[in-house]
């Protein structure tokens, strides 16, 4: 009896070993991307190759691509009649990952067969279940293709994101899984050398992905960067908390007398919900799986402002005026409760070539140095933005809660650095072509750009001036960190053309509101006072879209510009008059003036022209002098100056070279003396207006 029992036992195990050791096989299906074209060593480096490695002895990768392979049957290379079909059938995966669509783009497919391809795709699916009913099967959301393609404009461009809508209407349809091999990819340009076949690094990134999806291990339970200590997290609404586990995990998050649980999808992307908080302090937010913990001390609840833009915004207190550095360190020294992120650069954007080095780490998008919250005192005040540190210091005092400021300002940054990727493919892909060279790239942004990267090897090294850029950099790893709103001081690198930037900056609020999925509260400074010769035009610009976006304002720092440098040293009042707005707007203090006289209408009647403002109660001049830099003109549009007079809350404005005016405009001078403010203190902005 006892010899049948150990046989049984031996037996037992020999099955179960046999189970153990089983391969399994996990079939790679697609075009040209799957095999390898453009890398030199495919047969080691292409993705299912190195799949393979970190998969590791337990599993057989197959590769089964064919490049040029459309997905459609009725396309002009159909996957299902070439040789690698049938060899990925004969293969009978386990596990069957299928990267098609990217050959649809093409004329002679998707227009021609589009309503066919969900249909094509489900008949695929099934012939892969048929032969191995046990299968796992992953669709992909496909690879980029850049804007270098030759079709992209044409037709590829807007194809491929329809295709990307029908494979993720196939994986719903199917009950697949779905593998977004899109997105390691999307902000690497530099790894899509021909614009369309990612090279051997670029195939690590796949490579990766797969096995993330194939294995569920995403390397355990993660947290954005700006998730530290001491951070802030925004009051008085339900907030996201979003991080990756390993598939299957269960996350708990606690704060508060509050605890949310989430189960972590296939994808690896868990989320929870917190409920609103009012604001507090000395918090502690867990965030945990069965395999790790993580503690977060310290967390206040309050305000959360997003601080970013080019130099000025960026300008530290520390080269702040010196009585506006003392008055802002003082205030520092009391340990208000102001917390900051600070996301400062690397390299800074000098007259000087980089390092091989750097520019491998930009490539990389590892353009700021780590960074952690911080409480506000006199060191951490003194290298923050002087702007953001006023208006900090107003609306704590102001509200009495704690404020959190996140800062990613970069000195020389134009506009289009910051929106992303999409938008600009869509809404003015001109700007990405051969971008060191674009005119409608300011020359001195292009001559900077081209100085830093002048040890570069590769034609498609990355730069924080590069469209998209700093937002695949320094927005997108925000993760988006829940806001109350964003403050804005750029404009100093697009004021060469006041026609684009009418289209850029309204882009890069959408993305920002987009990608936070939410209407954000836009708050900019209106350039100031600068001998360039766009400034008057550039500043009204700005005014107009302030009055065209909505929830968006603008604070005037004219009066606070200085004829010969771009930072002046003035920033308290700036920060202020953000703070003033902000109060106004989003904390619905009524009392508080948000702005200057804002330009509301010109009428003439009784031989004068009649200005009419918003914010007009106590109309005066900030020097005590009678007004000055109104100018009228006729039809022949020839300016001259106006004498101009305050009658209770319009103005009244007369020029004996203009008998029937047609224009009016103030302050239109690229360093100007202009005057014009309201009882509380706030000046007028640059306008120009045709006259009823």
């Amino acid at each position: 009896m006892k010899k049948y029992w150990i046989g049984i036992l031996w037996m037992l195990t020999c099955v179960s070993m046999g189970v153990a050791q089983k391969t399994v096989k996990v079939a790679c299906v697609g075009n040209s991307v799957t095999y390898g074209t453009g890398i030199k060593n495919r047969e080691t480096d292409s993705y299912p190759a190195q799949l393979q490695r970190l998969l590791g002895k337990g599993y057989e990768v197959g590769s089964f691509g064919k490049p040029g392979a459309t997905l459609l049957n009725k396309g002009y290379r159909p996957y299902t009649q070439q040789e690698e079909y049938r060899r990925a059938v004969e293969f009978a995966g386990d596990r069957v990952i299928i990267h098609l669509g990217l050959n649809d783009t093409d004329p002679k497919a998707w227009p021609n067969y589009r309503d066919e391809f969900l249909h094509d795709y489900l008949a695929l699916i099934d012939t892969f279940r048929r032969v191995n009913p046990a299968c796992r099967i992953w669709v992909c959301r496909m690879t980029p293709i850049a804007h270098r393609h030759r079709r992209f404009k044409s037709g590829t461009r807007d194809w491929y994101w329809m295709i990307q809508e029908k494979i993720e209407q196939v994986a719903r349809w199917a009950g697949v899984g779905l593998i977004d091999l899109q997105e390691p990819l999307y902000h690497r340009p530099d790894l899509l050398p021909d614009a369309l076949h990612p090279d051997e690094e670029g195939a690590g990134l796949l490579a990766k992905t797969v096995y993330q999806a194939v294995t569920g291990d995403f390397g355990g339970l993660k947290m954005p960067a700006v998730y530290s200590d001491n951070m802030v997290l925004q009051r008085d609404r339900a907030l996201t908390i979003e991080g990756t586990a390993d598939a299957g995990e269960t996350v708990t998050v606690s704060i508060a007398k509050q605890t949310k649980t989430a189960r972590t999808p296939d994808n690896g992307r868990w989320t929870v919900t917190l409920d609103p908080m009012p604001a507090q302090t000395g918090l502690v937010l867990t965030v945990a799986t069965p395999s790790r913990k993580l503690t977060y001390r310290q967390v206040a609840v309050g305000e959360v402002w997003l601080c970013s833009g080019q130099s000025n915004m960026a300008f530290r207190t520390s080269e702040a005026d010196a009585a506006e550095r003392a008055k802002l360190l003082d205030f520092a020294r009391k340990n208000p409760q102001i917390r900051f992120f600070d996301m400062k650069p690397r390299w800074h954007t000098g007259a000087s070539a980089w390092s091989k080095t750097a520019l491998d780490s930009l490539n990389h998008l590892q353009y700021y140095h780590d960074t952690r919250w911080e409480p506000c005192n006199e060191q951490t005040a003194d290298r923050f933005s002087a702007i953001a540190m006023a208006f900090g210091r107003m609306l704590s005092d102001s509200l009495g809660v704690p404020v959190g400021l996140i800062s990613n300002a970069v000195g020389g940054s134009p506009a289009e650095a910051w929106i992303d990727r999409k938008t600009v493919e869509f809404e003015f892909p001109d700007l990405l072509y051969d971008w060191t060279k674009n005119d409608f790239i300011q020359d001195w942004v292009r001559e900077r750009a081209t100085l830093n990267l002048k040890e570069a090897t590769i034609p498609l090294q990355r730069h924080p001036y590069e469209p998209c850029y700093l937002f695949e950099a320094g927005i997108a790893p925000l993760a988006r960190y829940p806001l109350k709103g964003v403050l804005w001081y750029q404009g100093e690198s697009n004021a060469h053309n006041l026609e684009a930037y009418s289209k850029l900056f309204p882009m890069l609020i959408n993305s920002w509101r987009s990608y936070w999925r939410e209407t954000l509260p836009f708050y900019f400074v209106q350039l100031s006072s600068l001998n360039r010769p766009t400034w008057a035009w550039f500043r009204d610009t700005q005014r107009r879209l302030a009055e065209e976006i909505p929830s968006c304002e603008m604070a005037v720092s004219s009066d606070r510009g200085d004829s010969l440098d771009v930072h002046p040293g003035r920033k308290t009042d700036v920060g202020e008059r953000l703070a003033r707005i902000a109060l106004n707007r989003s904390y619905g203090q009524s009392s508080v003036i948000p702005s200057g006289p804002s330009f509301l209408s010109a009428t003439f009647s009784e031989q004068a022209v009649w200005l009419s403002f918003r914010y007009a109660e106590g109309l005066t001049t900030s020097d005590g002098k009678p007004l000055c830099t109104f100018e009228l003109a006729g039809e022949d549009e020839r300016f001259y100056p106006a004498e101009a007079e305050i009658v209770g809350h319009r103005l009244r404005l007369r020029s004996p070279q203009v008998s029937r005016p047609r224009k009016v405009r103030y302050g239109w001078q690229p360093f100007t003396r202009a005057n014009l403010i309201n009882g509380a203190g706030l000046p007028a902005s640059t306008f120009q207006a045709v006259i009823e």
